[in-house]
């Protein structure tokens, strides 16, 4: 039953083209224009270059499509992608609100089974937007290769798979984490303009207040800031991952902390949901 929600609402997702083009292709293409105008600019200077004495210009390297994998990972929670994603999240979790069709379906389904098959869905399109900025990072790092007429190559071993699969995981768990806050202020208040402006707010805010902590006295590795800014927990791994934390700072358990902000911020919100979903009057819904 569970999987017949999933398979439902992804249907009804992949229906609405202009929430999925908003939500899953908006940030990758212009992400792909802003690649192929900085290549552009590039090759207008190597063109200045090529006038300049030999002795004066480096060597024309070749473009390692491997990092550039590497560095698009670790940009994916990106404010942009969390932004437009949450468009299509708030979508799929007030959708039944704004159309009063839960007195509909929920004598079809279990109340649990389909909210979480409402973030079954989600999750399917933070998947998809998530490999469709990878793609977007990958072509327009190609098409930089050949305006510049660079040799392209792909050096990809084990530790920078091992690197990019954690970068992807935490972007994902991140994005997951913040869709979470749409899904409670969907449930509570039952408006999709709360669901998609609620967590903009709340995310903005924490943006704001995470650069207040040291005047608290609070650093980034304090269990303070990493509990209450998800945002700072989610950088403090990233930074983890790619090796840039000393020993002492690991000893320290902020990996721990962070781990445990992630994964409150993102049970919390949809345990509280589910209860509350669980309790709702829907015959007029």
């Amino acid at each position: 039953m569970l999987a017949d929600a999933i398979r439902s609402e992804s249907w009804r997702l992949l229906k609405n083209r202009t929430v999925l083009s908003w939500s899953l292709i908006f940030v990758p293409l212009i992400w792909l224009a802003v690649l192929i105008g900085g290549a552009v600019i590039d090759a207008k200077v190597d063109r200045m270059a090529d006038q300049l004495p030999p002795q004066l210009t480096s060597a024309r390297a070749a473009l390692d499509l491997g990092d550039t994998l590497l560095s698009a990972a670790g940009q994916l929670a990106n404010p942009a992608l969390l932004a437009f994603l949450l468009i299509g999240a708030a979508t799929v979790f007030s959708s039944d609100y704004r159309w009063e069709t839960w007195r509909l379906i929920t004598a079809r389904n279990s109340r649990p089974n389909l909210i979480m098959g409402k973030v079954g869905a989600v999750k399917l399109m933070t998947l998809a937007g998530l490999v469709l900025f990878l793609a977007a990072a990958l072509l327009g790092a190609a098409i930089k290769g050949v305006v510049l007429d660079k040799d392209l190559v792909f050096r990809f071993g084990g530790e920078q798979a091992l690197t990019f699969g954690l970068l992807f995981l935490l972007a994902f768990v991140r994005v997951v984490q913040f869709l979470m806050l749409s899904l409670l202020t969907a449930v509570l208040t039952r408006s999709q303009l709360a669901a998609l402006f609620v967590p903009l707010v709340v995310g903005v805010a924490q943006a704001f207040l995470v650069t207040l902590a040291p005047i608290l006295g609070w650093s980034a590795a304090d269990w303070q800031t990493l509990l209450l800014f998800p945002g700072a927990a989610y950088e403090a791994l990233k930074t983890v991952i790619l090796g840039g934390v000393p020993t002492a700072v690991l000893q320290d358990g902020v990996v721990l902390r962070a781990v445990a902000s992630l994964a409150l911020w993102s049970l919390v919100p949809f345990s509280l949901a589910l209860w509350w979903f669980s309790r709702q009057d829907l015959s007029k819904e």
